[in-house]
């Protein structure tokens, strides 16, 4: 039997778009004699497709494409994913369903049985969940498919009482298929690959997995599908942050040479993997939108200047447009670096003083000031004025406002909201400090894009005399660490402590974390490049009591 797998960027909703996508997919596995061809979850409608999946009118859509794509399978067979209504009594409306499409018709739904509802997730919200699991004979196989979280079963996480891979074995199927919507996460892909090998080893069956790639909205995935031989070997895997489309010989797999599982990535390999799928995210949400040009303030520091890199990268010199806005206390190294940068990325860039906004902002609110002493007001009135410009020069011109703000500054509220906040998208708004840097590194690789005083100086926001990030924060190597064991590891204030760190440090960015909740819940979409991103997927109540959780030992 001849397996095709088609990795595919899908588009929420456009169903025309998808429809075609796949037939051509159908066709081209079709012309290198293949008998089946497998798409990602949900593929006929797009993932993920959230509150659409209330309207009837998407429903019946997703389903009438489904049929129509069920016609184009006369002699091939298609394994494609879309919402499928439950007919029964109680429930959710629908399920999360996979459909064997062959002789011009849908031959077989198969249910989506294990619903995740952690970080990014939300998939009981919208369907039920299968309670009978069932192999299917095609084309002189027996077969057995599963939809992405079915097959994280328990000896791996842990988290659900049934392992529908186990159940689904029992009928000596002769391979299994797995089609998803993974999202991408610098760390994740090894465990991902280990866990499909280990389902092929354990129940000694191949192994083919067919993964989502591209961008939607926020979320990001990378494709890599995978086949696996019945030793649960990894055998081949399709492109990262790409399309791609492989045909395989089901009884060729074990002939062919093993690939090593990926382990951990080193630093440079995390952020050319960050870079990456940055690159392809900010791409996609200007394609999936129908956005066309984007604008950005260019500070001369160092996370504008990688943004603005990125959206080069992505989008293209002509289609970006740099603003440098010196402002009181804008050093003129930084409005060097700035023009340097756009001088080499050959970029459209213009220089607005912000000073004369500024001042007539001060003098409007001199009345209702006096006799008080200049302080964090002032300075952010200076971000505030920046972010009118770029706003007035995005309306009026259509270009999209990319945020320029990192995961660390975010993260303790070390900025303005309605000021550096401000904009369309965030680009880096899920990359730590340190981790800027580490792009910046990859991104100077081969030549130097990124002027080298850009990446040396010391970090300042430039809105007092002689500010430097540091007067506020640890040092970011310290902020970075203890960020992440609080965010992605979870770890509680006493475990970040029993590490070595100062209690009172530690409790300090604590608060700043869970007491900026309320600036984060208004910033735009984060692309998101790690496990727990500030966005969505963090659900914290804006009017907590934090106290508890802040606590040091011996409090």
């Amino acid at each position: 039997m001849r397996i095709a797998i088609s990795q595919l960027n899908l588009h929420v909703g456009n169903f025309a778009y998808n429809r075609q996508k796949i037939m051509e997919a159908i066709d081209s596995a079709r012309s290198q004699h293949a008998d089946m061809v497998i798409f990602p979850e949900l593929s006929v409608c797009g993932y993920p497709a959230r509150d659409l999946l209330y309207s009837k009118a998407f429903v019946d859509e997703c389903m009438e494409n489904t049929r129509t794509i069920a016609e184009h399978c006369t002699d091939i067979a298609a394994i494609t994913g879309g919402p499928y209504p439950n007919s029964e009594k109680g429930g959710k409306e629908l399920y999360n369903a996979a459909f064997l499409l062959y002789d011009g018709k849908i031959q077989h739904v198969f249910r989506k049985a294990l619903l995740p509802t952690y970080d990014v997730f939300n998939e009981y919200r919208y369907f039920e969940a299968a309670r009978d699991f069932h192999t299917v004979a095609c084309k002189g196989s027996r077969v057995a498919i599963t939809v992405c979280e079915d097959i994280w079963n328990p000896d791996t996480r842990g988290m659900y009482p049934i392992d529908p891979p186990a159940i689904l074995a029992q009928e000596k199927p002769d391979f299994m298929i797995n089609i998803s919507a993974s999202p991408f996460a610098w760390d994740h892909l090894g465990e991902r690959m280990a866990m499909l090998a280990e389902n092929a080893r354990r129940h000694q069956l191949p192994l083919f997995a067919c993964n989502l790639v591209g961008g939607q909205t926020d979320l990001l995935f990378d494709g890599v599908s995978g086949v696996f031989d019945k030793q649960g070997r990894l055998v081949d895997t399709l492109a990262q942050f790409d399309e791609d489309f492989k045909v395989y010989d089901l009884h060729e797999l074990s002939e062919k040479p093993d690939i090593p599982i990926p382990g951990t990535p080193n630093n440079d390999e995390k952020c050319q993997l960050i870079l990456d799928a940055l690159t392809m995210g900010l791409r996609d949400y200007f394609r999936k939108t129908g956005m066309k040009k984007a604008i950005l303030g260019l500070s001369g520091g160092i996370d504008s200047a990688v943004t603005l890199a990125i959206a080069v990268r992505a989008l293209g010199k002509e289609n970006v447009w740099a603003i440098l806005l010196p402002g009181p206390h804008s050093s003129q190294h930084s409005v060097d670096d700035a023009v340097k940068l756009a001088r080499k990325l050959d970029v459209s860039h213009d220089i607005i003083s912000i000073g004369e906004t500024v001042s007539s902002l001060g003098k409007s609110l001199e009345p209702y000031f006096k006799n008080t002493s200049p302080g964090i007001a002032e300075e952010n009135l200076q971000a505030r004025a920046r972010a009118v410009i770029l706003m007035g020069l995005s309306n009026k011109f259509g270009h999209l406002l990319l945020n320029t703000s990192n995961k660390s500054e975010a993260a303790v509220g070390y900025s303005t909201l309605y000021g550096d906040m401000s904009g369309g998208l965030s680009v880096i708004g899920d990359v730590y400090k340190t981790d800027v840097y580490g792009l910046a590194a990859v991104i100077n690789k081969e030549e130097e894009i990124i002027p080298e005083n850009t990446i040396s100086k010391p970090p300042s926001a430039e809105l007092k005399p002689d500010q430097k990030d540091t007067d506020s924060l640890p040092p970011y190597e310290v902020l970075d660490d203890i960020l992440f064991r609080l965010l992605e590891q979870n770890n509680d204030v006493n475990d970040i402590v029993s590490g070595g760190y100062d209690p009172e440090l530690v409790k300090s960015v604590a608060r700043l974390v869970f007491y900026s909740e309320y600036k984060r819940y208004q910033t735009p979409p984060v692309l998101r490049v790690s496990r727990k991103c500030l966005g969505i997927g963090r659900e914290m109540p804006l009017d907590g009591d934090y106290e508890a959780i802040c606590k040091t030992p011996g409090q």
